[in-house]
């Protein structure tokens, strides 16, 4: 890698995720509060901002718990093989 690639950028997981949560929070509250964003054809959206919060939530305690910040990711190389070329056999 050169010195003059990008390095990645380094983010809290856990606090992108909140405040997606607690976009969906707004827009519920929006949709609750406006009649006519959940009434008639538009019944599904203030479940949909539910779902959201839901699933928020549940990548919240999987990112809390460890298995969602890459932690396996430094996994040691697979060993080489002596014969990874053909085989001959004589």
């Amino acid at each position: 890698m050169s010195p003059d690639d990008p390095q990645p950028l380094t983010s809290d997981a856990a606090r992108m995720i909140e405040i997606g949560m607690a976009l969906w929070v707004v827009a519920l509250v929006v949709c609750v509060l406006v009649p006519t964003l959940h009434q008639g054809q538009r019944a599904w959206w203030p479940w949909t901002c539910a779902a959201g919060i839901a699933g928020g939530g549940l990548a919240l305690l999987y990112v809390r718990r460890g298995r969602g910040n890459a932690a396996g990711a430094h996994l040691p190389a697979r060993a080489q093989r002596p014969s990874d070329g053909p085989t001959s056999h004589t």
